[in-house]
């Protein structure tokens, strides 16, 4: 009886070295200077909100947190902005991870942007309490911008967990 799901491969445990290399290559991306380019999206939280679905027990708020500081430290922007942001980013993703895994990666998308509009809102409100203006509803962009990536983002960020097409028919897996 063939299996009703479209794809018959196994998901090999991820490695941490990868999801962590993973998030420094997302910084790496939110540091490249776009000026006021709309639309452009936020890589790091992106990638954030992925392994914490993906991920709930390894990648969660510290990494939020952490990361978060970083990003605020490369900007020069109101210490804490970023790092509260991504924490509330995280717990929403961690709290929705089992809802958001029995989507597929168009319907995940779906899921997932309310958290990037989210995060994008704690942001300009941390900056706004702090006396700057408003950005404009152009910031906003990224983040739909974020969930249209969610997709091919989903294929590459679980590219090396997937085992080789391979089959022997004297296993039972």
């Amino acid at each position: 009886m063939q299996p009703t799901h479209r794809s018959r491969r196994i998901l090999r445990p991820v490695r941490l070295w990868f999801v962590y290399l993973s998030l420094v290559l997302a910084l790496g991306l939110s540091f490249i200077p776009t000026g006021q380019i709309p639309g452009v999206p936020d890589w790091l939280a992106l990638v954030l909100a992925f392994w914490c679905v993906r991920e709930p027990l390894h990648v969660g708020m510290a990494a939020g947190f952490v990361f978060g500081v970083l990003m605020d430290v490369g900007y020069g922007a109101a210490m804490g902005q970023h790092a509260l942001a991504y924490v509330l980013l995280a717990y929403g993703a961690n709290a929705l991870a089992r809802r958001v895994l029995w989507f597929g990666p168009v319907q995940q998308s779906m899921q997932i942007l309310p958290l990037l509009l989210g995060a994008q809102l704690v942001m300009v409100l941390v900056r706004v309490v702090a006396g700057a203006e408003f950005p404009g509803w152009s910031y906003f962009l990224g983040s739909v911008t974020g969930a249209v990536l969610w997709m091919p983002l989903h294929f590459v960020l679980l590219l090396p967990q997937y085992q080789p097409e391979e089959r022997d028919d004297n296993r039972p897996i």
